[in-house]
This record gives C-alpha cells, sequence and structure tokens, in this order.
C-alpha cells in the first residue's frame, strides 16, 4: 500500500510507532498531487516549503513524547475560505486573488497545536456559493470517478483531493450543503457539525448564520477524529458554544444500533429525487435495520419551503457580508477610478464572478424597503417553524435518515446552464444548516453509471458522536467507502 492511501488515522498509528514520518507524509501527498491535480485541480496552492516546515516540528514533539492529538503528524488540506497566515487565501476569487492573512483561523491553531500540519488551500465556489465548484475563477474541479462529471461544492476541492489520494484528510465549509453534497458526490465521509460546535473566527464570511467549518474523511472515524480536533469554545466567536469531547474509541467500539430510532422523512423522496438515488438510501436504510436500528417513515412536508427559506436568507447575509469588497481596505482594485462611486462599481464589477454578483444582488432586494416584510421576515419566521418541524421530529427518533442530494453529480457545465436545478438540489442538506443540526454524508452505493451515492444522517443538536457512531456501524458492515476511484478517464476531461 502507498502512503498516500492510508486513512488518516491510520498514518498517525505508523508515524506514532515510528514506522513512517509526517515530513515523508507530506513528500506522499504532495508527489500524489503533483502526478494528478492538472487534471482534477483540487488545489488553488500547495506551499510544500511550509508544509513541509510545519511537519518537521510536529515530528519533533513526536519523538519527544509529548501528547499530542490523534492526528499528530497528518497533513490536512484546507479549503480556501479558511485565513491560512502567511500563506495566500482567495476564496476562489479574483477579489482576493493575492490576499495573505496576517493571521491563522481557529481551526488552523487547532490543528497545528494538535500536531496536525495544514497543507494545501482547495479550490472552491466563489466565496462558496455553487454546488459545483464550477464557480471557481481558478476553474472547476473535476470528479475523480468521471472527469467528464462536477465534484460538486463548494468544497468540491477538498472533496476530491480526499477521494483522489491528494489528501489524507480536509476541512470544507458548510452553508447548505457544502461538505456533505461533494462528499457524497465523491463517496467520502462529510460531517457538517451543529452550528456554534466549531470556531467560526478566521473563515471568511458567506452566510454567517448559516455556515460552519466541517471536516470530511476517508470514512466516519477520521472525520470524527479531525471533528475532536477542531471542535470547542472560541472565545474570538460569539457564537460558538462549549460541548462534550468527541470520544473516539466509543465510536469504535459501538457493536451496533440496538435501540436507535430512525424516521425516514418521506418528503425527500419526492419526484425530483432520481430513483437510483432513492433505491440506494433504502437500502442503506435496511442495513441500518439489520443493526438493530428500528426505522419508520414519517411526514415532513416543510421540507418544500426549505430552498427559497435558505436563499433568501443566505443572500440577505452575503450581500451584507461582502459588502467589505469594495477596492479601499483590501483585496482586488481596479485602475482608473475618477470617483468613489466609480471605484466601487468598477471593483466590484470586475472583481466578483457571475454567481457572486447574482447572489449579492438578491440579497440587497430581500432587505430593500418594501420588500424587506415580504420575504426576508417571512423566511426568518418559516426558519423557526422548520426548527420546530425537527424539534418534533427528535421527539420520536434518534436520528432522520435521507439522501443527500437528488441525484448523482451533474456534468460539468449542466449546472451553470440550469442555475434552478444546481439551487434545488441543496433541497436535502439546506434544513439541516436551517436549524443548526448536524449532519453527515456517508457513501451508500453507486448509480449505473459508477458515480456514487450518499446518504445523510441527520442528528439532535450537539449529536456528532451519535450520528458518527451509527456512520461507523454503518461502514463496518459496507464496503462502500473502501472502494476507489481508478482514474482511467481516457479523454473524457478533454
Amino acid at each position: 500500500m502507498e502512503i498516500y492511501e492510508l486513512t488518516a488515522l491510520e498514518l498517525s498509528a505508523k508515524i506514532s510507532a515510528g514506522e513512517l514520518t509526517s515530513p515523508e507524509a507530506v513528500d506522499a501527498i504532495y508527489n500524489r498531487t503533483e502526478a494528478l491535480d492538472g487534471r482534477l485541480n483540487c488545489y488553488i496552492d500547495f506551499d510544500k516549503e511550509k508544509a513541509l516546515e510545519a511537519a518537521e516540528a510536529a515530528q519533533k514533539r513526536i519523538n519527544s513524547g509529548e501528547a499530542l492529538s490523534p492526528l499528530a503528524g497528518v497533513p490536512v488540506a484546507v479549503k480556501d475560505n479558511i485565513c491560512t497566515k502567511g500563506q495566500r487565501t482567495t476564496c476562489a476569487s479574483k477579489m482576493l486573488g493575492n490576499f495573505i492573512p496576517p493571521y491563522n483561523a481557529t481551526v488552523v491553531e487547532r490543528l497545528l497545536a494538535a500536531g496536525a500540519v495544514p497543507c494545501g488551500k482547495t479550490n472552491m465556489d466563489e466565496f462558496a456559493m455553487g454546488s459545483t465548484t464550477e464557480t471557481s475563477a481558478f476553474g472547476a474541479v473535476k470528479n475523480p470517478w468521471n472527469a467528464q462529471f462536477t465534484a460538486g461544492g463548494s468544497s468540491g476541492g477538498s472533496a476530491a483531493a480526499v477521494a483522489a489520494d491528494e489528501a489524507f484528510i480536509a476541512l470544507g465549509t458548510d452553508t447548505g450543503g457544502s461538505v456533505r453534497q461533494p462528499s457524497s458526490f465523491c463517496s467520502v465521509t462529510g460531517l457538517k457539525p451543529t452550528y456554534g460546535a466549531v470556531s467560526r473566527y478566521g473563515l471568511i464570511a458567506y452566510a454567517s448564520s448559516l455556515e460552519q467549518v466541517g471536516t470530511i474523511g476517508k470514512n466516519a472515524l477520521d472525520a470524527a477524529a479531525l471533528f475532536s480536533v477542531i471542535s470547542g469554545r472560541d472565545k474570538r466567536d460569539s457564537t460558538s458554544l462549549s460541548s462534550a469531547p468527541i470520544d473516539l474509541e466509543a465510536i469504535k467500539s459501538t457493536p451496533d444500533l440496538k435501540g436507535k430510532r430512525i424516521g425516514i422523512p418521506a418528503d425527500f423522496f419526492d419526484d425530483g429525487i432520481d430513483s437510483e438515488v432513492a433505491e440506494r438510501v433504502l437500502a442503506a436504510a435496511e442495513v441500518l435495520k439489520s443493526l438493530g436500528a428500528c426505522v419508520e417513515h414519517f411526514s415532513m412536508p416543510l421540507v418544500k419551503y426549505a430552498v427559497p427559506v435558505y436563499y433568501v436568507i443566505a443572500c440577505a447575509e452575503a450581500s451584507s457580508n461582502l459588502s467589505r469588497y469594495d477596492g479601499v481596505k483590501y483585496g482586488f482594485r481596479a485602475d482608473g477610478a475618477k470617483s468613489m462611486d466609480e471605484l466601487y462599481v468598477s471593483t466590484r464589477s470586475r472583481g466578483f464572478g457571475q454567481e457572486a454578483k447574482k447572489r449579492i444582488m438578491l440579497g440587497n432586494f430581500v432587505l430593500s424597503g418594501g420588500y424587506y416584510d415580504a420575504y426576508y421576515k417571512k423566511a426568518l419566521a418559516a426558519k423557526a417553524l422548520i426548527s420546530s418541524a425537527f424539534g418534533e421530529a427528535f421527539d420520536k427518533y434518534d436520528f432522520l435518515l435521507t439522501p443527500v442530494a437528488p441525484s448523482t453529480a451533474l456534468r460539468l457545465g449542466q449546472g451553470l446552464q440550469n442555475p434552478l436545478q444546481m439551487y434545488l438540489g441543496d433541497v436535502c442538506t439546506v434544513m439541516a444548516n436551517i436549524a443548526g443540526l448536524p449532519a453527515l454524508s456517508m457513501p451508500c452505493g453507486f448509480s449505473k453509471q459508477g458515480m456514487p451515492i450518499g446518504a445523510q444522517l441527520i442528528g439532535k443538536a450537539f449529536a456528532e458522536q451519535e450520528i458518527l457512531s451509527a456512520a461507523n456501524a454503518f461502514q463496518r458492515a459496507t464496503d462502500y467507502h473502501l472502494q476507489k476511484p481508478s482514474m482511467n478517464w481516457g479523454c473524457a476531461d478533454e
């Protein structure tokens, strides 16, 4: 087995045992990336020299016997909207194309403190606005399972890198499914934590009340290990909350799901869901049932309001958050402006891509006089109703099981040509963000075309341990997460 094929926890164990070193792991993942990424485009930047410095520092701490985390010495890919001190952080936008932060995000600080090694910055949709990683100013990410298809988004670079063994494990961010959907499309495991479970300090904001830093791993245990490192209260983020630490050993040793109640909302399986996706998710339900869970179907009719509620709130917050990019303080500045108004208009017209402009304009519209009550205020009221509906469901069930996306990965260009289809693709994931709940995507099969399909587990607030345990039990009983793309594409990506 090649070094890059190891899971993050397998690598950490070998480093701890002295069989490998952290710098060797960085070399292995860098060489793998050099060989493949010209075709996949998972990374915007991979600073090998900086990564090796961090790896050597981590190795010294390991050699000295210092007690570190389960990911000590492991290289971790970081989505490019998470600030890294001294390393370019672009949000995949021309607007921040040369921005080098003077500080690390809290999650990056915690990686370093735990002995993990932040390395490459992964490609994404511009300012996390998109579901295909095609709105990036640095080009689209291609799916390792078939390079004619997208990797999903907005954390497509992180998911594709893990799937292609260009990363052992990765950080992503999830505003409406942006960790879970690309994880489903690439057959890896992605966790969106409870809102507030992970600090957002140093995360470049898109929609502040919805987004959360999440983890992407080759399996549930890796995703759990990374979450255990980055989670916890941060005094610099007023939205972060304290929670019980993750017990990795308990997740590993959970033998079955006896006594667990799993609800399947029938409304997630309406006409818009591809039949192959529905079949594979319902087959996953049978596996969970065989592990001892009680599985029931129930109705959750508020699903039909999820996408409009999400896009009204997200775009409203985006229009506010992105107003700081005006060519005055930092980032791209257009040349030749003769007035402040002209500077603003020219900078934003040339610095933002089409998708960011559309969402800013929609956000300004729903917040404008005469429309605030009709759209934004109603969306907030519907958000409260959706949270209440989840509360009622969790009075009866421990988890909910749903598809991650209505279909498998879209072909390159398909989402850009039909934006409504791309937006509706978020129908299965946005409700967890609206309600601030933890949710996880786990591989559950493949389509007839050989494209991955994921199942989603949604849990109660701060029930990450429980849904990770359930996912690990599922993965012990199945081998979908062990299957790897051949990446024998021929001319598929030409």
